[in-house]
């Protein structure tokens, strides 16, 4: 039983803190409609996506409506698309990207994810065609985002798709360097990737899901600086467990809201619900932020010392109030760090505050990884494959995702700054130390084995 105050704790967070559901994304499986026939396989597609998300955003905001909570972004994720469409090369991928984006146009939905390969132990040959169509495919698309796994606790770590990986970041921004590179930011390379993350750039839905599922993403860091805010002026002393349970509790409450409206979005379209993942994902706007929790916390900024456990109570609390309020909690679930989609921590790296150093640090304990990180343009392939493998070391070691969404800015230098527009935000362009020289390492290639798993300490 909530008690008056809870209550009216809700109705301040929808009125005054920016809650609210930050996507419903339809996932809908491609498979059925497998064809060696190009034509006959992007007919298939269209149909399937345009037939099942035909409701998707009248329904969303009539729910949004009825219960006061909007429903900021309405999306699909599908099938990886390596999988359904692996008959065909290069140049058929590209045809399959631009019917997914003229399919999300048509059901009025700002982004479409799925253009996506599984290849943390090695590629087939729909993997490597679709690996090799995605630079030019997100240049020519404005809605299509991709993403590519190279690496799990299980599996070990693909160093030769890294390298690949590499040569395909510095490619897409080569293509698209009049918009700063704005194609790197439509593509994540994951360690572990959920098969039911709603969120972008990362959305696909997994092989073992069903033909067609809801899953929400709820957000609300605005809520939780709000929540502590409140209680440290009413106790000045409250250390930090009864911080934590504060987080906690107000995690609860809004993974809560969040179920309410993925489940009656899913009973009106006829469908199941899958999950909620509750993730503390700023935008670029003032009161929404991560990066101002840490202020709350006590911090002078996100990235000064102390910032990796203040991130680590954080992520605990937001899981543990998740997993309390529902049974059905997927996704990526916890704190999101993203630079140039959070005002705050933009500016601390401006500040001097941040580095990529420490946000690699952080990423040890958050839930997604170096998320929307522009560096400078003239970062070599070799150096940008070095940073994503780190960063798949730490997901493939810890057993948790990972991912890195890095943005070499063409023609641009350490200092300067980066505009995305939109929920991607703006950036200072943040200087990569030590990138000097060559990496013979990098260049050897092949699989790093999988950690043993029966002797961990």
């Amino acid at each position: 039983m909530f008690s008056e105050s809870e209550i009216l704790s809700v109705v301040e967070m929808l009125k005054n803190e920016n809650l609210d559901v930050r996507t419903v994304t339809l996932g809908l499986n491609l498979l059925d409609c497998a064809s060696d026939d190009i034509g006959r396989f992007t007919d298939n597609i269209y149909a399937r996506i345009t037939g099942a998300a035909r409701d998707l955003v009248r329904i969303c905001d009539e729910v949004g409506d009825k219960y006061g909570i909007p429903v900021v972004n309405k999306r699909i994720s599908v099938s990886p698309i390596a999988v359904a469409a692996a008959p065909f090369d290069a140049k058929g991928m590209l045809r399959v990207a631009s019917t997914l984006n003229d399919a999300a146009t048509a059901a009025r939905v700002d982004f479409i994810g799925g253009f996506s390969a599984l290849v943390e132990k090695g590629m087939a040959r729909g993997d490597r065609a679709l690996i090799d169509a995605i630079p030019e495919a997100l240049t020519v698309t404005q809605r299509v985002c991709a993403s590519v796994n190279v690496a799990s606790t299980r599996a070990g770590i693909n160093m030769d798709a890294v390298l690949q990986m590499g040569k395909t970041i510095k490619q897409a921004a080569r293509l698209t360097a009049d918009s700063d590179g704005l194609a790197c930011a439509k593509l994540c390379v994951f360690a572990n990737i959920p098969q039911d993350i709603p969120f972008m750039a990362g959305a696909y839905l997994g092989i073992g899901e069903a033909d067609a599922v809801i899953n929400v993403g709820v957000s609300g860091p605005g809520v939780v600086k709000k929540a502590i805010d409140r209680a440290v002026a009413a106790n000045p002393d409250l250390n930090l467990g009864q911080i934590s349970e504060i987080v906690k509790r107000t995690a609860y409450k809004v993974t809560r809201i969040g179920e309410l409206i993925g489940r009656e979005v899913a009973q009106r379209l006829g469908i199941r619900f899958g999950v909620v993942d509750l993730s503390l994902a700023p935008t670029p706007n003032v009161g929404d932020s991560v990066g101002e929790i840490f202020q709350s916390l006590g911090l002078t900024s996100i990235g000064v010392p102390g910032s990796t456990v203040a991130l680590a109570l954080l992520n605990d609390a937001v899981k543990k109030g998740g997993a309390f309020a529902s049974s059905t909690v997927g996704g990526l679930s916890g704190a999101f760090i993203p630079v140039s989609e959070d005002l705050n921590i933009s500016q601390a790296a401006a500040k001097g505050y941040l580095s990529i150093e420490k946000l690699e640090a952080m990423t040890c304990v958050c839930s997604v990884g170096l998320d929307m990180v522009a560096i400078p343009g003239d970062t070599s392939e070799e150096t940008l494959a070095a940073i994503i493998a780190d960063e798949m070391a730490i997901g493939m070691i810890n057993k948790k995702t990972t991912a890195t969404r890095l943005i070499p800015v063409p023609g641009k230098k350490a200092g300067e700054h980066a505009f995305f527009g939109g929920l991607l935000g703006e950036s200072i362009i943040m200087p990569v130390n030590n990138a000097a020289g060559e990496n013979r390492f990098l260049r050897r290639g092949g699989l790093i084995p999988s950690p043993i798993h029966s002797l961990v300490n």
